[in-house]
């Protein structure tokens, strides 16, 4: 069972987080959009955190941790990863419970520390 679940639909970033975080003893899993991710979120009660993109196909990241707080996922700490900086995009992931947004590209030595306390580690 993942501990994280890393949603982009670049399989580039896919691979350059789901490869950081296992390398430093994190078990991932990945989702390809928004619609995979809360697919994914809704079937598997054990991950204890979402790294997630804003702007994908099919399902944005903010419509998913809006849906998955909708769903009654509350506790489940979802972090964005994105180039996006708009601030109404962040106030929209805020009211979402958004815990963080880290703009791409991603640097996981910066970001393991804060990754790692959320997930109790």
């Amino acid at each position: 069972m993942a501990d994280v679940l890393v949603v982009d639909d670049s399989q580039t970033v896919r691979n350059e987080v789901s490869s950081f975080l296992s390398a430093n003893g994190i078990s991932v899993d990945i989702a390809v959009d928004g619609q995979d991710g809360l697919s994914k979120i809704q079937s598997n009660s054990s991950y204890k955190l979402v790294i997630c993109d804003v702007n994908m196909p099919n399902m944005d990241g903010l419509t998913m941790c809006e849906k998955v707080r909708a769903a009654g996922k509350t506790s489940l700490p979802i972090i964005m990863l994105t180039t996006e900086s708009d601030p109404s995009m962040k106030e929209r992931g805020k009211a979402a419970g958004v815990k963080g947004w880290i703009i791409k590209p991603f640097n996981g030595t910066a970001a393991l520390n804060g990754i790692k306390s959320l997930l109790g580690k």
